[in-house]
């Protein structure tokens, strides 16, 4: 047992023996058992642990919660890399994640308290995010999904809006852009790419 400064000894939580399941998917149930700080994602009923997130896709991030700040009302909250319960066997963890206010104390959120998911790709999620996660956020009733691509050229966003239970394109752009969904939010993303490309202009070759 440890002690604190004054020597009096401090109460340590107990250690839980992590099971794993073996021989069928894994649900919901099953990672709620995991420690609070693990990074991961339920992805039909397969454990997915991603890599650490690059500093462009973290920045990017935090600045379209900026953008989204600015004309939010008072009865959503924003957050990133936040877990939403799709169903039994889906957890995703989106970059970016509007939630309606009532349905924002807890963990995960669940699906139909969402307005808007963005996710910002990675190479090692490029395929999951425009195409398993297009189907299943779509099946979780989302209205908005926004992807983010900074891997070309230019960054680009594309927007998707829920219509008739499948997602519609709406936008797909690389320069400043206002929208009107989920309310007027204003994206420069011609900045973003400014901002990765000096990132990899700057960066250590070979670091």
């Amino acid at each position: 047992m440890t002690s604190n400064v004054d020597g009096d000894p401090l109460e340590e939580e107990p250690l839980t023996a992590l099971v794993v399941p073996t021989g069928r998917p894994w649900t919901a149930e099953d990672v709620s058992r995991l420690p609070e700080d693990f990074s991961y994602e339920l992805l039909d009923g397969r454990l997915v642990v991603p890599p650490a997130p690059m500093p462009i896709r973290q920045t990017i991030s935090h600045r379209l919660i900026n953008a989204l700040l600015v004309n939010a009302p008072d009865d959503v909250v924003i957050t990133f890399d936040q877990s939403v319960l799709v169903d039994n066997h889906n957890e995703p963890r989106p970059d970016v994640v509007i939630t309606r206010v009532e349905g924002a104390d807890r963990t995960p959120v669940f699906a139909a308290d969402v307005l808007l998911v963005a996710e910002v790709v990675s190479r090692s999620s490029k395929a999951a995010d425009h195409d398993e996660k297009l189907r299943l956020y779509a099946r979780g009733g989302i209205p908005s999904y926004w992807i983010i691509d900074p891997l070309g050229a230019r960054v680009k966003l594309s927007q998707f809006v829920l219509d008739a239970g499948v997602y519609r394109r709406w936008t797909e752009t690389a320069d400043q852009i206002t929208l009107d969904v989920p309310w007027s939010v204003t994206l420069d993303v011609p900045a973003w790419t400014r901002t990765r490309d000096r990132y990899r202009e700057r960066g250590r070759s070979g670091a």
